[in-house]
């Protein structure tokens, strides 16, 4: 295997854990259920929590890598892929606008049930309530066009990335509970909306810098562009 394989699946491997790590950030329902549940179950029920998210965002991003890698030569395409990037970053714009100005708690799934349930149940519970958001696509495909994450005709590698992808949304959902589980008595409600205030400005901030890139054609990131 020649240096330049060794580079690109370095690199792949960044992207995917970025991309798993951005794409579990939020704190939408599931979010909230894995703080609920690590604070009046214990950390491993929130770990377990992350863990059935994970599992339904592979999914997920399985069904958009495909999808883009059937339009190849869209993707690779200059001028399709200027356009494609450019929606790409409009996209995370939005959904990082959403994150800072949405208020997570809202509408946030019951986590404190008296019962504990098993760490498969928990496990199961966080895949079925994520598998019924199927929009977290938009959210792969601006992420997947961004990091030009899609290497069509190339399924080992691809499995390197998908596989990164989960370790970085594993990262994510371990950090999580880990800091949760030590403030556990000082975690309230505001923090979980200073989290996604956070996860929203740093969204914002790669989306404007990655649409200023774009149109400008001025790579801060010249590794993740090839």
């Amino acid at each position: 295997m020649s240096f330049p394989i060794h580079i690109d699946i370095l690199e792949l491997i960044i992207k995917g854990i970025i991309i798993g790590i951005a794409a579990s950030a939020p704190m939408g329902p599931v979010g909230i259920l894995c703080v609920q549940r690590t604070q009046k179950k214990g950390r491993w029920y929130g770990f377990a929590t992350g863990v059935g998210a994970s599992i339904s965002d592979l999914i997920y991003a399985l069904i958009s890598g495909f999808g883009m890698s059937l339009v190849v030569n869209f993707i690779n395409n200059p001028v399709y892929k200027f356009y494609l990037q450019l929606a790409g970053g409009v996209m995370l714009l939005v959904f990082g606008l959403i994150s800072f100005f949405s208020n997570p708690l809202k509408n946030a799934h019951e986590g404190g049930q008296k019962e504990k349930g098993t760490l498969i149940h928990n496990g199961v519970t966080a895949f079925l309530i994520t598998f019924s958001n199927p929009l977290i696509i938009l959210l792969f495909i601006a992420l997947f066009a961004q990091f030009n994450f899609i290497i069509p005709k190339e399924p080992l590698l691809m499995c390197v990335g998908y596989a990164s992808m989960v370790g970085g949304a594993l990262l994510w959902w371990y950090g999580l509970t880990w800091m949760i589980d030590k403030i556990r008595t000082k975690f309230d409600q505001t923090g979980v909306i200073i989290i996604n205030r956070v996860i929203g400005s740093i969204v914002i901030f790669f989306s404007i810098v990655s649409l200023i890139g774009t149109l400008f054609n001025i790579y801060l990131f010249p590794e993740f562009q090839k």
